[in-house]
């Protein structure tokens, strides 16, 4: 494959060839993915919906504990079990087969003896809140939410791993199906145990635990029957073992990089509450936080697509290839975000309308849509980058560049912009996309810099040479 680029060099028409199969195969893994990542999401979504139709206390407590436990519990076992985007990838790229099926085995291990204390903090969740000045009601409603998510870790993070397990071969559509099938069962799932059985905030918590679950089973059923992962597919050895050393320098790194971000917009919504209108100027940057996530699904798709053919031609010795994927996966991001840019903006004014029917509300959504259309641009760039970053192993400066980023550049500007020159919530948000854009020059500026032959021969002394201390 190297060779073939090498050659065509200085034939544009079969460049273009290249470059254009390489689009297919990310279109391949890419759009599937959406559909997989907002499945999979739409779940707690939902739950917080029922959740909002037993009371104002109910939906209050809820949504400071799923803010917290996103802080806390999910976005760091998201950020970990990237991990495996870089081991698997590799791995399957160097036609090591056997070591996708050993390296998650030893991710699960790793990442269910994180879920431990993560669990304690959650039981212990309304203490924190008090402490933070939190409603005792509140606190207490968010507590019995917490508590009852926490057998969700478990699957949850299991979950995670198989979707890396399975990303890493292109194998997405049994992902695709499973995750839609699944949402559809939770929907009535989750509604009985909220109103018919009558468990409440409880029986929401436990409906997206079950689903997760159900979703695991699915995907386990089909990794143990399925030809496809006959290659890959291991049983259980002390080989698991010796891998989470290994999983352990790769998740650490993209744990912080992954939540360095994260929690930064947590923040800004938090510092939302401290200015002159502290209700309207929380709400506008929480619509714009729900309208940036819910956008965010797409480019993180083609993030995703990029690790795995970036992994992939790594693993296999092909430097060009790789390259060529991070050009294919940025080239459709680019065409998507100017066609949802376009459309955000062209809806400015009626876009507050779906969050409320406050006149002040419509107008400030409006003027801050300009802003949040620069958000969804650089958002878009950074989640592929950063896709390629975890597909090439360089998450320690991926960690590096977010924590520059945001808790240097970002957060300090939000606070001069909103706080010091009176821009308020445009100002807090602002200093987040003066982040972001930092974020993205960093980030393309290494993946220029990148000795990407390099980066190939690093891979493949890291699974050959692994391979051989496991056979020794």
């Amino acid at each position: 494959m190297e060779e073939g680029l090498l050659l065509t060099a200085g034939q544009p028409r079969r460049w273009a060839d290249v470059l254009a199969e390489e689009v297919k195969r990310s279109c391949y893994v890419a759009l599937p993915m959406v559909v997989v990542t907002v499945s999979q999401n739409l779940l707690r979504v939902a739950s917080m919906s029922m959740v909002g139709h037993l009371g104002e206390l109910e939906l209050a407590g809820t949504a400071v504990a799923t803010s917290l436990t996103n802080v806390t519990g999910f976005s760091l076992i998201f950020g970990m079990s990237s991990a495996l985007e870089t081991l698997c990838g590799q791995a399957f790229g160097a036609q090591q087969y056997r070591k996708l099926g050993t390296y998650t085995y030893g991710a699960m291990i790793s990442l269910i003896l994180v879920c431990f204390p993560i669990s304690i903090l959650w039981i212990y969740i309304d203490r924190l809140l008090i402490l933070l000045g939190q409603d005792p009601l509140i606190s207490a409603e968010a507590r019995k939410f917490s508590v009852w998510l926490i057998p969700t870790l478990f699957p949850y993070s299991i979950l995670q791993l198989l979707v890396r397990y399975l990303l890493s071969q292109s194998l997405i559509f049994p992902m695709l199906w499973s995750s839609v099938a699944v949402l559809a069962i939770h929907l009535p799932v989750c509604w009985a145990l909220v109103f018919w059985l009558g468990f409440g905030t409880a029986g929401a918590a436990l409906a997206i635990g079950i689903s997760y679950t159900l979703n695991v089973m699915l995907l386990g059923f089909y990794l143990y029957y399925s030809d496809s992962c006959e290659k890959t597919r291991v049983t259980f050895s002390v080989d698991g073992l010796k891998t989470i050393r290994e999983f352990f320098r790769f998740a650490i790194p993209s744990a912080i990089m992954i939540c360095l971000e994260w929690w930064s917009y947590e923040i800004v919504v938090l510092l939302s509450g401290l200015l002159q209108n502290p209700q309207l100027e929380t709400s506008v940057l929480s619509i714009c936080l729900t309208v940036g996530a819910l956008h965010y699904y797409v480019p993180y798709s083609f993030g995703a697509a990029a690790s795995t053919r970036v992994s992939n031609e790594l693993g296999a010795g092909n430097p060009q290839a790789a390259k060529t994927a991070i050009l294919a996966a940025s080239g459709l991001g680019a065409v998507e975000v100017i066609i949802a840019i376009t459309a955000l903006f062209c809806s400015r004014s009626i876009l507050g309308y779906a969050f409320g029917n406050e006149q002040e509300l419509v107008d400030y959504v409006k003027d801050i849509t300009i802003l949040l259309c620069f958000t969804l641009f650089s958002d878009t760039m950074q989640a592929i980058l950063s896709g390629a970053a975890r597909g090439s192993g360089w998450q320690h400066i991926g960690a590096y560049i977010n924590l520059g980023s945001y808790y240097l550049v970002g957060i300090p500007m939000a606070l001069v912009l909103g706080f010091v020159i009176h821009l308020k919530g445009k100002g807090l948000w602002s200093g987040l996309i003066i982040g972001s854009i930092v974020q993205c020059i960093l980030l393309i500026l290494i993946a220029c810099s990148t000795n990407w032959e390099k980066q190939a021969t690093m891979a493949r002394e890291r699974i050959f040479v692994r391979t051989i201390i496991d056979k020794e």
